[in-house]
């Protein structure tokens, strides 16, 4: 955790100095977007100093006790009590500000979710799975839209993509990452039978332009004609669809949601970076200790992190064994429980980590 901490603060003395560098300043488009994550960090950075600060008292008031000084020694204790009580009181902010680990404070994500096996039941399990995200970012005041979708002919998705922006989106929807299960008795059954269908989700966090460097020459770019709509009854007669393949990784993306082609490419780039971006991220989580592998907010896309069980109106996450029989409300938006819950168990895992400050 401390690593993490420092490298937000790194991060955030970096940017104070690009405000104030000249080639920024005289640039609206950098300097905007530089002031953004500069903003974003501010919290967390800020606190992280008072920390060290704190640190840094108690390590003075110890040498002070260690003196000739008798008055001063008894000073010097009485504050060390204060001092680390306050450092605990900063330490738990700090602790709770940081659960997701080096994203945790971002406020811009990709939310991916795709029927899994399960056929047409998988699509529209997927569909409403973004029609629950949705209204869980509408009760967040979260903006949202959809950047590329791939809707079937009953109406659901093969797969859909939204950009959701927002205060602490990061931190609380990292835990839908994985695999979600379903069982219902399908639109489609004629008999009654319930039946086991699944849809996956990613959640990528969406990195700023200045943090993330995409060259013209590392991708190639696609112009083509899509047709749209359910089925693809409606033909987007212009080629306005644009497909961006990166050269080095061979990661494709699309977007055609858009009639300007300048707005679908806007789109495809945002969302390829984001895709190069959470790769590189994945590949630095592994690479670390396995510590944070235990935390739920791991991001695991293999996992079958979670089951909604209609007939019983019963959702099961069951990275934590949690159940509630709220799964109806749970479907209209009122996610927060499940959440609330995760970021709990994530709290609690990392404070036994942390162990004595001293």
């Amino acid at each position: 955790m401390r690593e993490i901490l420092e490298e937000k603060l790194a991060r955030f003395e970096f940017l104070e100095k690009q405000m104030s560098d000249p080639d920024v300043l005289s640039n609206s488009s950098q300097m905007a977007n530089v002031a953004r994550e500069h903003g974003s960090l501010a919290r967390v950075a800020t606190r992280y100093r008072q920390f060290k600060d704190v640190v840094s008292e108690i390590e003075d008031a110890r040498e002070l006790m260690e003196g000739d000084d008798a008055e001063m020694a008894e000073l010097a204790e009485a504050d060390l009590v204060d001092l680390k009580a306050k450092r605990e009181k900063i330490w738990r902010d700090l602790l709770d500000m940081t659960i997701g680990g080096e994203d945790a404070d971002r406020d811009k994500i990709v939310l991916e979710i795709r029927g899994g096996t399960g056929g047409d039941e998988a699509a529209l399990f997927a569909r409403d799975l973004y029609e629950m995200y949705k209204r869980f970012a509408e009760t967040k005041k979260w903006k949202y839209e959809i950047m590329e979708s791939n809707p079937t002919e009953l109406g659901g998705f093969k797969e859909v993509i939204i950009s959701v922006h927002g205060d602490g989106v990061y931190r609380e929807m990292q835990y839908e990452s994985g695999g979600h299960r379903v069982q219902r008795v399908p639109e489609t059954e004629t008999k009654g039978r319930v039946h086991t269908s699944a849809a996956t989700v990613a959640v990528m966090a969406e990195p700023e332009e200045v943090e993330f460097d995409l060259s013209p020459d590392s991708y190639t770019v696609e112009r083509y004609a899509a047709s749209s709509g359910p089925g693809g009854q409606h033909v987007n007669k212009t080629a306005s669809a644009v497909r961006l393949i990166h050269q080095e990784t061979g990661v494709i993306v699309q977007c055609c949601e858009e009639r300007s082609q300048h707005k679908n490419l806007d789109r495809a780039l945002r969302l390829l970076k984001t895709k190069l971006y959470d790769s590189q991220r994945e590949k630095e989580a592994k690479e670390r200790a396995d510590t944070r592998k235990s935390l739920v907010g791991s991001g695991d896309r293999s996992q079958r992190i979670r089951t909604y069980n209609f007939p019983e109106n019963r959702i099961t996450d069951h990275r934590i064994n949690l159940t509630l029989y709220k799964l109806d409300q749970v479907m209209a938006g009122h996610l927060q429980p499940v959440i609330d819950a995760l970021i709990d168990h994530d709290r609690e895992q990392l404070r036994g980590e942390m162990g004595d400050l001293d």
